[in-house]
């Protein structure tokens, strides 16, 4: 992820929270009072989420100390320790929620997406994303499904040309929207086509486009018409495809599958953040499975 743009987001996301002050927090610690917290997952899942407290936590509080036990992309069960983070109290308590936010989401797109390319269990059809992110947080969310073992459609209207069902509407054909494209297109951006019959997919082919999209076709018609398809144009199968029916697309032989409920429809994965207290010589605090002590 863009290490800058990250702390951009997350500045913005804790003015939202903090507003001039956290006037629970401040009131009864002050700013001097230290403290320990531990991130605890309650679910299991996969892991997405180290720059989000790395950054966030240090954001508040530049002397904080941070122990992370997990990697993004590995998976973790119920009751696991993720993260250790000291630091002043109320920067702790500030800063929790808004992390835990953004780490929950991104762990729970990276474990739909991990789901998804086990029911797949293709060694040619990569799944990807789409564009349907949450507003403000699609670089997040896009990096989470390549923790999951995804890969990433366009990031947005600016880095790839997809010629959609309406551009071919209002062109008036397939052959006018790619030509008008064309013509003032530089060579390093590629154009894509979302087809949904027969004729269209020959139009497609005709274009030279580089990448074809079969919009919303069932299974058997993809296989079927696959076939006119030349080598050195993509494919890729979108639209109305869920975790229930995703494995009967397995030999379609394209070579994407996009999927817009990685990351529009997704529950996040369960973490919870509690305090540790320095208790004769033991380090005790509360997590999912119970009280837990440490020597």
């Amino acid at each position: 992820m863009n290490t800058i743009k990250l702390r951009l987001l997350l500045e913005q996301f804790f003015i939202e929270d903090i507003g001039e002050r956290d006037v629970t927090s401040e009131l009864i610690f002050g700013n001097d009072s230290k403290g320990t917290m531990v991130l605890i997952s309650k679910d299991e899942g996969i892991f997405c989420g180290e720059q989000i407290i790395q950054t966030g936590f240090r954001l508040l509080d530049e002397s904080s100390q941070i122990i992370l036990h997990v990697k993004d992309g590995q998976k973790v069960v119920k009751g696991q320790e993720l993260a250790l983070i000291t630091g002043g109290v109320s920067a702790l308590l500030k800063a929790e929620r808004v992390v835990l936010n953004l780490v929950q989401r991104m762990s729970g797109i990276a474990t739909k997406t991990n789901e998804a390319v086990s029911v797949l269990d293709s060694a040619k059809t990569r799944i990807c994303d789409t564009r349907k992110t949450t507003p403000g947080l699609r670089m997040l969310e896009k990096y989470a499904v390549r923790c999951g073992g995804g890969f990433n459609h366009r990031y947005g209207l600016y880095d790839a040309v997809m010629i959609k069902d309406n551009h071919i509407s209002f062109a008036g054909s397939i052959s006018n929207a790619v030509e008008a494209v064309r013509s003032n297109l530089g060579h390093m951006v590629k154009v894509e086509v979302e087809i949904e019959t027969k004729d269209q997919l020959l139009e497609a082919i005709e274009s030279k486009v580089d990448c074809i999209m079969f919009d919303n076709r069932p299974h058997e018609q993809i296989k079927e018409w696959i076939g006119n398809v030349p080598p050195g144009i993509l494919t890729e199968a979108s639209g109305g495809i869920t975790l229930d029916n995703l494995h009967s697309f397995r030999d379609c032989d394209v070579d994407y599958i996009s999927l817009g409920f990685l990351t529009h429809s997704v529950k996040s994965l369960d973490i919870s953040a509690k305090v540790m207290a320095e208790t004769k010589g033991a380090v005790e605090y509360e997590y999912s499975g119970g009280a837990r002590s440490e020597i």
